[in-house]
């Protein structure tokens, strides 16, 4: 994952789902679309790939939107 360009999100809870997070990140405009989105794109988390919405992504997780957005998640 390239450090270069990876934006971190910061969180002031425990953890923050994927479908949030693409909203709070601004990938998405509404909570609505992450389902569709999840279904269109290569989402890496940690390094495995992910597609639910629900997944709980904590401080230090890492996330790669179809190899060209990289983000970390932090407190």
């Amino acid at each position: 994952m390239n450090k270069l360009n990876r934006v971190q999100i910061k969180i002031e809870t425990d953890f923050i789902t994927l479908g949030q997070f693409l909203k709070f990140a601004d990938i998405i405009d509404s909570g609505f679309l992450a389902k569709p989105f999840l279904s269109e794109h290569t989402i890496i988390v940690n390094g495995e790939n992910e597609n639910r919405r629900g997944k709980k992504l904590h401080e230090g997780d890492l996330i790669d939107i179809d190899n060209s957005m990289f983000f970390e998640i932090t407190k």
